[in-house]
């Protein structure tokens, strides 16, 4: 039986002295090992939501359950130590090389050297990076997509049982994007148990990583199935909207066929 990762219950977030509903009592549940992705447009409480996981953002009412417990009672730092973070701004620390970056978490665990040093190999694998070629460069070596993979590799570092990557190819360009996207979709299956949540605004990235796709609008749920069935079967006119600039993306190259 598949076991529950993330539970939201009746989750409202409250912004502003108006009290401005961020996000409106939204309740899903998401399965451990799905990779899921968040797609809205800005300001539709996909980040916020994101957010609200790790506890960087607290919920004003409702409850959110991290694998059967309730986040509001855990320690935060117990809490962040299993889950991943990756943001568009990768945030990589300069005056560190790329392992000693990677390593970062595993060091504050005080983990044994040589399973520092197996981890960080292991990861600059998984991520398409030769150790021998970039474990000793600096950040400032790499490329914008390079810079992307340490980020996603540090965030492996400590086996976290959650990843939350919020819009983490948006300042790349469009080939890169494409190359990344892939090289995730790879690493979430030879993974295998490990859950992601990806926050996105680009309709073709929600559809082609998720295997199943939250959308999100004014701080609602509109949708969430599986990128096949919310093509067929769109539940709402925003969601009808969306599917149909797919469509017209699709004719348009067609035509150029």
């Amino acid at each position: 039986m598949e076991q529950t990762a993330i539970e939201f219950k009746n989750v409202t977030k409250l912004y502003g002295e108006g009290g401005t509903k961020a996000v409106d009592d939204i309740s899903f549940e998401i399965k451990e090992g799905e990779f899921i992705t968040v797609l809205g447009s800005s300001g539709s409480g996909k980040t916020t939501t994101l957010k609200m996981i790790n506890r960087l953002i607290r919920e004003d009412a409702g409850h959110i359950i991290f694998f059967g417990e309730d986040i509001s009672g855990m320690n935060e730092v117990d809490l962040r130590r299993k889950i991943g973070y990756v943001v568009q701004q990768i945030g990589l620390f300069p005056h560190m090389t790329v392992a000693q970056n990677i390593a970062t978490v595993p060091e504050l665990l005080k983990w044994d050297k040589k399973e520092i040093q197996a981890r960080v190999k292991e990861l600059l694998e998984l991520v398409q990076l030769d150790p021998n070629v970039f474990a000793d460069r600096k950040p400032k070596q790499l490329s914008g997509g390079q810079q992307q993979r340490i980020g996603v590799a540090r965030a492996l570092a400590a086996n976290p049982k959650v990843m939350l990557l919020d819009e983490p190819f948006g300042a790349v360009d469009a080939i890169t994007r494409l190359q990344l996207q892939n090289e995730l979709q790879k690493i979430h299956k030879e993974l295998g148990d490990k859950t992601f949540v990806l926050v996105t605004h680009d309709i073709n990235e929600a559809f082609k990583l998720g295997t199943r796709v939250l959308v999100m609008d004014k701080g609602k749920i509109c949708q969430f199935d599986a990128p096949r069935e919310i093509m067929r079967n769109p539940k709402t006119e925003f969601v009808a909207n969306l599917i149909a600039t797919v469509k017209e993306q699709e004719a348009f190259w067609s035509e150029l066929k």
